[in-house]
């Protein structure tokens, strides 16, 4: 018998055209000439990056400074005239902060609308961050289109605004003021925003709307930019989750809308001190600038009302092509394709090249396949978080070597799929078992077009794959050519996918990747249910796992470049006189021993702090620490009156040494209401009544050592429990404290407050003043009392 070696150029053909589509995800070439100004060159990018990010330059930093002062000189080089935009925001996360925005304003000759082009030039404070990637990656990208864009002269009849906003990374304060105070905000028309959560990888197009997105979908697709990479369902999840970039202020507060320019890989990079030149990728940056360039072109001359509609449409992209239609298709597309699945089934069993038993055995290697790879994958991962500890120091949930795991869990659900359908098929079964798979990719559509029509476009290989299945009915033969190209599409949508999900949401959702690769495994059964070898093939795929989980060790452990994050506070307790040294880390180094000891105590629930964290971290371990002589705030009531059962205060808290933050928190049952923080309201306050998260009143970053006034009302019977925490972010660096210097694969802990000394006090109210109230004077040579006289009294609360 002839031996059938198709599977292998079949397989390798597979493997070619995974490579062409990540490929072909962006670019991957980067010129270093710099001779040619009429062109946007990755080179000059990298170099304003390098400007940018020389320093951690956070708000209230000295180097915030000195970059928001390169920006205006870079911007006056293009020969643009800059202004400055300064005001205090309360932001709806409670955070207060003086920003400063940078604007320029290039002149359309007939502009109905502005572009705005937008990114955010501070970094990330706590953690060190040079902001590289987040964001100096998006202002350089804008200088540089920019510097093109005028050298060329294109004619255009937009104004274009430039905007380097500040605060982005504290509460989106700058987009705030800017959105709420500044004449231009109701110019706007579109926003184009450029942002990263990164320091590798695409560029994801993700859009901000308050409507439908059906103009922004056209308008993009016209512009043609040659890398797209997006896709309907992103935008649906988007829409459904806390979205927190300057643009969301755009829509929420000025409904304004536009796109948002992300790059996610490498997500471990995200606010910590190697968000530097050196990780950032040169490719990741130019995909940036092959976005922008076509953009500015086309909206600077774009009628930008037309990107309003009241409808949505599906959309994604394939390499080099930006592909969309209406949501009103998606549920038709969905039923049309059952259709043809029920005729072309009723039309096998009748040709008896079907039948129902083998239809019905078809589901069991399908369920088996899912439900083996699913709970295998969740079951190790979760075991490889007890074996190595070190996987819970990062935050964000992607470890340094998590692209390893991600192909050895890939790999080892394709090897549980072939060994089941080796265990549970025979080759002349393939299109029989084929139906399973058919039917559940249908019913999953058809909940997608009931709940999450974003998600629409995965009906597309499904019809592909009912041409697979109608070919066979009716030929009564399977062709491996056709197969394997009508089985193409499915790669190119679903592929992304796998990679994408535990990049972005980490890799606790891996189970989720390896269930969708059964799902693809099985929309594949055509080419992969022909293979006469699948034990083989089951066991090729397992020792290619094996061999990226051997890849996963070898890479766990720490070193520069990727390093632990570990965290320090030095908290003292002005009342209690008391000092602290406290870690939110999980598992402690050389040099956090060096300050908690081998075997310190979990914190009491009288010294855990109601901080906010990005991701809920609190206090693991806390010590008594020795007390250092630190300048304590001076806490002044200069309003503190009762007036019609209303209590008013006037709280002015002012730093006796240079800080960076004060956190004030109150008694969850204290209603606070007419809330202004140095002179503002919250964003988006509807009525008198303070809305607030917990304890937490606010956070004050505070810039030029300004104090804080607080100004609000309270019900005259409220309790007054409030509490500062005042921060400095100078633990490593003040003389006092005489800190041991990281190793060099260590790096600060970000998204929480970190190598901070703090002080830590109660806000005590002085005496209150009682207003109006009438008192009767009682002397002893009268039997009644005098005319009433009204007088102000004193009354301890």
């Amino acid at each position: 018998m002839k031996k059938d070696y198709s599977s292998i150029p079949s397989t390798l053909i597979l493997l070619l055209i995974l490579g062409l589509i990540f490929f072909t995800m962006m670019p991957q070439w980067t010129s270093t000439d710099e001779s040619t100004l009429t062109e946007f060159s990755t080179k000059r990018a990298l170099n304003q990056v390098a400007e940018i990010s020389k320093e951690p330059h956070y708000v209230g930093s000295q180097n915030h400074q000195v970059v928001a002062t390169y920006l205006q000189k870079e911007l006056t080089r293009l020969g643009l005239e800059t202004s400055l935009q300064e005001g205090y925001t309360l932001s709806d996360w409670g955070n207060l902060v003086k920003s400063k925005n940078i604007l320029a304003r290039i002149k359309g000759t007939n502009n109905s609308k502005a572009l705005l082009l937008l990114s955010h030039y501070d970094s990330a404070p706590h953690s060190y961050s040079p902001g590289a990637s987040d964001a100096g990656s998006g202002v350089a990208t804008i200088l540089e289109s920019v510097r093109a864009f005028i050298y060329n002269k294109n004619p255009h009849k937009n104004d274009i605004i430039i905007m380097f906003s500040d605060a982005e990374e504290l509460g989106l304060n700058g987009a705030a003021l800017f959105v709420t105070k500044h004449p231009w905000a109701k110019e706007v028309g579109l926003v184009l925003n450029f942002e990263a959560r990164g320091s590798s990888g695409p560029s994801y197009m993700l859009m901000e709307t308050n409507n439908g997105n059906a103009g922004l979908v056209k308008e993009f697709a016209a512009a043609k930019a040659t890398f797209p990479v997006s896709n309907s369902l992103m935008y649906s999840i988007y829409k459904m989750l806390p979205n927190d970039t300057d643009l969301t202020v755009f829509r929420e507060q000025g409904n304004i809308q536009g796109y948002n320019f992300a790059f996610i890989d490498d997500h471990y990079n995200y606010h910590t001190a190697q968000d530097d030149i050196n990780h950032l990728d040169k490719n990741t940056l130019a995909h940036q600038g092959s976005y922008l360039v076509p953009l500015l072109s086309y909206f600077s001359n774009a009628d930008l009302n037309a990107t309003k509609a009241n409808n949505d449409y599906v959309y994604f992209t394939i390499p080099f092509t930006f592909i969309s239609y209406p949501f009103s298709w998606v549920l038709p597309m969905t039923i049309l394709a059952l259709i043809l699945f029920l005729i072309l089934v009723v039309s096998g069993v009748a040709k008896r090249v079907l039948s129902f038993d083998k239809i019905l055995q078809g589901f069991i290697p399908f369920l088996i396949s899912i439900i083996t790879a699913g709970l295998i994958t969740f079951l190790v991962w979760r075991g490889l978080l007890i074996l190595y500890p070190q996987y819970n120091d990062l935050l964000n949930g992607f470890t340094y070597n998590g692209h390893s795991y991600i192909a050895a869990f890939v790999l080892l659900a394709i090897a549980i799929s072939f060994a089941t359908y080796q265990r549970f098929s025979v080759r002349k079964l393939t299109l029989n078992h084929f139906v399973a798979p058919l039917f559940i990719w249908i019913v999953i559509n058809y909940f997608l077009a009931l709940s999450l029509q974003g998600a629409g476009f995965l009906i597309i290989p499904v019809y592909f794959a009912l041409i697979i299945f109608g070919v066979f009915i009716i030929t009564q033969k399977s062709y491996k050519a056709l197969n394997l190209i009508l089985s193409v599409p499915a790669l190119i949508i679903i592929a992304p996918f796998i990679q994408m999900f535990p990049v972005g949401l980490g890799l606790k959702v891996l189970f989720g990747s390896a269930i969708l690769t059964v799902l693809a495994f099985t929309l594949m059964l055509p080419i992969f249910g022909a293979y006469a070898k699948k034990g083989v093939w089951a066991s090729v795929f397992l020792i290619f796992s094996l061999g990226f989980f051997t890849k996963a060790h070898l890479d766990s452990g720490y070193e520069l470049g990727k390093a632990k994050s570990n965290s320090l506070l030095y908290i003292y307790n002005a009342d209690t006189d008391k000092a602290n040294w406290a870690t939110y880390d999980t598992n402690l180094d050389s040099w956090t021993k060096a300050y908690l000891g081998e075997n310190p105590k979990e914190p009491t629930p009288s010294n855990t702090l109601p901080l906010f964290s990005k991701y809920n971290s609190g206090f693991t371990y806390v010590v008594e620490a020795s007390k250092k002589e630190i300048a304590k705030p001076t806490i002044e009531f200069l309003e503190n009156r009762i007036a019609a059962n209303q209590r008013y205060l006037k709280i002015k808290i002012s730093p006796n040494r240079n800080v960076n933050r004060y956190d004030i928190f109150a008694n969850e049952k204290m209603a606070i209401h007419d809330f202004r923080a140095n002179g503002v309201k919250a964003l988006g306050q509807k009525n008198a009544f303070y809305k607030r998260k917990g304890k937490k009143i606010l956070s004050y970053y505070v810039v030029d050592n300004q104090p804080l006034e607080m100004e609000f009302r309270v019900n005259s019977s409220s309790v007054i429990e409030m509490e500062l925490l005042e921060s400095s972010f100078d633990l490593m660096t003040n003389p006092i404290f005489n800190m041991q210097k990281r190793e060099n694969w260590m790096m600060p802990t970000p998204f929480v407050l970190n190598d901070a000394v703090v002080i830590r006090k109660q806000i005590k109210p002085t005496p209150v003043v009682v207003v109006n109230t009438v008192i009767p004077i009682v002397t002893k040579r009268y039997s009644k009392p005098k005319k009433a006289v009204v007088v102000d009294s004193l009354q301890i609360n």
